[in-house]
């Protein structure tokens, strides 16, 4: 799906919540990623409704030309039952400037909401 443009925002409590957590991974450039946090703001959506979004960080320049790469960071996703249900990524730019929040999901429809932390393996 592309990129739906949103007017910049805020990261939601969700979505803080969610990149909090997937970033305490013991990682390179874990510790300035999640310096970005209180500096990041959410510029587009992955489609209508979709809760994927591509972030922005304000005060670091940005480059659409250079590629956005996974981070060694991410989490399995079960419902309330124990069901896999997706995952959770985290992307940055040139791997040191986040870019996205991804949520892949393998269920028959879209999430409504990120996953709570208590659903993350």
């Amino acid at each position: 799906m592309p990129a739906v443009p949103i007017e910049p925002r805020p990261l939601n409590d969700s979505e803080r919540a969610v990149l909090e957590h997937l970033l305490k991974a013991d990682f390179a450039d874990a510790p300035a990623l999640r310096g970005q946090l209180d500096h990041t703001k959410v510029v587009a959506t992955w489609g209508p409704g979709s809760v994927s979004v591509d972030l922005q960080v304000r005060g670091l320049e940005q480059h659409p030309a250079a590629p956005s790469t996974l981070l060694p960071t991410g989490a399995t996703v079960y419902d309330r039952s124990g069901e896999y249900i997706g995952e959770l990524l985290v992307w940055a730019e040139a791997g040191t400037t986040l870019s996205a929040l991804e949520y892949v999901w393998v269920t028959d429809d879209m999430p409504t909401s990120l996953p709570s932390i208590d659903q993350l393996r």
